[in-house]
């Protein structure tokens, strides 16, 4: 499989990182950001995407701002897998989902208005096996940008001397 991943050189790794912390950035201020001309990072970008690195841009959105109130990890245990597929499809409240290993076999991040709102979810869960759910707290870290191993002690030194110049 190491061989089907595509090779990312130091432009494509802060063109990533800037995208991921900003993805409506203008081609004009991603070049200017990663020091290429505009048609040389757009080609970058397009590359990155036929390559599948990049796989859709999205709006980050706040959940209680919308009313959700409350956000859970579900946890739910050893059953039938298309059960579950149907039931993730059904429920809007299931943010994300991971067929997961160990003990076990989902774990889900749901966003639910209120306790009555998260009783409800979960009764809809339930039935299928046991399920454990933990109530988030906080996020001290949500989104973080994903880089290649490699790069991953790159960027913060980029970014530090890009500060600097700022100063």
């Amino acid at each position: 499989m190491a061989q089907d991943l595509p090779v990312l050189d130091s432009y494509d790794t802060r063109i990533l990182s800037e995208l991921q912390a900003d993805a409506r950035l203008s081609m004009a201020e991603l070049g200017r950001r990663v020091h290429l001309s505009q048609p040389a990072v757009t080609e970058r970008v397009r590359k990155l995407e036929g390559a599948g690195v990049i796989t859709g841009y999205r709006a980050v959105v706040d959940p209680t701002r919308l009313g959700y109130g409350i956000r859970a990890i579900v946890r739910v245990g050893r059953c039938e897998y298309p059960e579950v597929m149907r039931r993730i499809e059904k429920l809007p409240e299931v943010r994300s989902a991971w067929n997961v290993t160990g003990e076990d076999s989902w774990v889900m991040e749901i966003a639910v208005r209120d306790v009555a709102h998260l009783d409800a979810v979960l009764w809809n869960l339930s039935d299928l096996t046991e399920t454990s759910t933990s109530v988030i707290l906080r996020t001290p870290r949500d989104h973080q940008p994903l880089l290649p191993p490699r790069a991953i002690s790159e960027v913060p030194a980029a970014r530090a001397a890009r500060e600097r110049r700022k100063s």
